[in-house]
């Protein structure tokens, strides 16, 4: 496939990709504004009305993707576009936190012009043959609770489209020379050595362009001494995953995951310094885990990283496994978040048993979850975009694969409680609430709490018989962590129903 222009053109911002991109914008910040700060009104029906503190009324239709809002006002409903969708929600934040909020306003409406963009490009653009890759880039709603999931840093639509994994972008990598004597690395770097030659005195390290753009002013002292050579770009293009940052090479079945100086959703994406200098331990004890299990699922190793100690952080890259060396024969592997959000080809969209399906997603997902947790204390961040499913020529999951040693946390180094109320949050509310709701959306009538129910009570873990009487589960507010300026790492969660006990509503 020819790569093509993705910047000739500025993405429109009315007519029908304009009002696309409100739609999608606008989904994940309902989602936010009616879990964190909304009271829920009685009432049946497709449109629900909620009250805000300042005693407005908001009504949605209803669904996994909230859509349509109205504001009551003189007696009508008036219908509330994303713009003045995003003035509401932080007119109703600054009454009850008394807070600004910063940069988010703006990122709202980034986020939104940045859909505009990605759908204008992919309408010029192929998507990848290989289903795999197709699911990585489908992520066009992303974060479906965050208010902002597709902000790329208010930088130009030029300078990160490119890169885009939802506009179906492929790219070569920059490669970079640096001298010997200034290079950090741990672990197994090896494969790094093969994407290209470096000079006597120096070695390979290969950079996002993106990166090392954002960095181009902190670097050219380096460059002009000789501690950096520019060496030209790989032979090849890489395809950039949903994690954006993390690319891979499918010649060599290959992930790389670089620094990204732009905050994606919570985070300003940079490989820190104190995260590396622990990953490889936590990455030896996911794999020890993963090991000691009896079944097929598989762990995503991140192997080691290099980087130059005068630019550590912005230049460092991280070396994870790919996949053929961990998928059982002939499986396919598909990123969760692809399965919840939709892509052509999705098996969760065409399963003519939605039941069994269900049953054996759960059976591939759940127990290496719940083992590595209780049998070696690893947490694994096991949410939408950190889990690949594989199935079997008829769509039907086989096998599970998890990733990032760097979201994935240790017992002692938290405690039991929050690693379990962590584990709880990404397995059960991001990502089997998500699949369960896209099953149910696509299989009118179906109820997916009861197998789930089943699953878990197979397992012995002494949190379990908790977990299913509970009243609540814990969801993670990013709506107001964002508002309030918290650390990005800083999880909050407030109390939703628990769809696995047997009286919820």
């Amino acid at each position: 496939m020819d790569r093509v222009d993705l910047t000739s053109h500025h993405p429109p911002l009315s007519g029908a990709v304009g009002r696309r991109a409100d739609a999608y914008a606008t989904a994940p910040l309902l989602n936010c504004l009616l879990r964190e700060v909304a009271e829920a009104l009685p009432g049946a029906g497709t449109r629900r009305v909620h009250r805000l503190p300042s005693g407005r009324l908001l009504r949605v239709r209803a669904g996994r993707r909230p859509a349509e809002p109205e504001v009551r006002r003189a007696g009508a409903w008036h219908p509330v576009g994303h713009t003045e969708l995003v003035k509401l929600v932080a007119d109703e934040l600054r009454r009850r936190t008394g807070l600004s909020g910063g940069d988010l306003s703006a990122e709202m409406i980034d986020s939104r012009d940045a859909v505009a963009a990605l759908l204008a490009a992919r309408e010029r653009a192929t998507a990848p043959a290989d289903p795999y890759v197709r699911s990585e880039q489908s992520l066009l709603t992303g974060h479906p609770y965050h208010p902002a999931p597709k902000a790329r840093g208010g930088g130009p639509v030029a300078s990160w489209l490119p890169y885009a994994p939802e506009a179906h972008a492929r790219f070569p990598l920059v490669l970079l020379g640096v001298r010997e004597d200034l290079v950090a690395e741990e672990g197994d770097t090896r494969a790094l050595d093969a994407l290209g030659a470096a000079p006597p005195g120096y070695r390979l390290l290969p950079a996002h362009p993106w990166q090392l753009a954002l960095a181009a002013r902190s670097l050219d002292p380096a460059f002009a001494d000789g501690r950096l050579l520019r060496l030209g770009t790989t032979g090849f293009d890489v395809w950039p995953t949903a994690a954006i940052r993390t690319v891979y090479e499918p010649r060599d079945d290959l992930f790389l995951k670089f620094s990204l100086d732009v905050r994606i959703t919570n985070d300003v994406r940079r490989l820190w310094r104190h995260d590396l200098r622990v990953l490889r331990r936590t990455d030896r004890a996911a794999e020890h885990a993963f090991a000691a299990l009896d079944g097929p699922a598989a762990w995503l190793s991140d192997r080691g990283y290099r980087t130059a100690v005068f630019a550590f952080e912005e230049l460092a890259v991280l070396v994870r496994d790919g996949l053929h060396g961990h998928l059982v024969p002939g499986a396919t592997p598909l990123l969760a978040a692809g399965l919840a959000e939709g892509f052509d080809g999705s098996p969760l969209a065409t399963a003519a048993d939605p039941a069994a399906w269900w049953e054996a997603y759960l059976r591939q997902v759940v127990p290496p979850a719940l083992t590595v947790f209780d049998d070696h204390g690893v947490v694994l961040e096991a949410h939408l975009q950190n889990t690949l499913v594989a199935v079997d020529a008829t769509g039907v999951p086989v096998q599970a694969l998890f990733r990032d040693a760097e979201g994935a946390k240790l017992l002692p180094d938290v405690s039991r409680a929050a690693g379990w109320e962590r584990l709880v949050y990404c397995l059960l509310v991001n990502h089997l609430g998500e699949i369960a709701a896209a099953l149910a959306e696509h299989h009118p009538g179906f109820d997916p709490w009861p197998a789930a129910r089943r699953e878990l009570a197979r397992h012995s873990l002494p949190e379990v018989p908790a977990l299913l009487r509970a009243p609540t589960l814990p969801g993670k507010t990013n709506l107001l962590l964002r508002w309030t300026g918290a650390d990005g790492a800083d999880a909050r969660y407030l109390p939703l129903p628990n769809p696995l006990a047997a009286d919820c509503p």
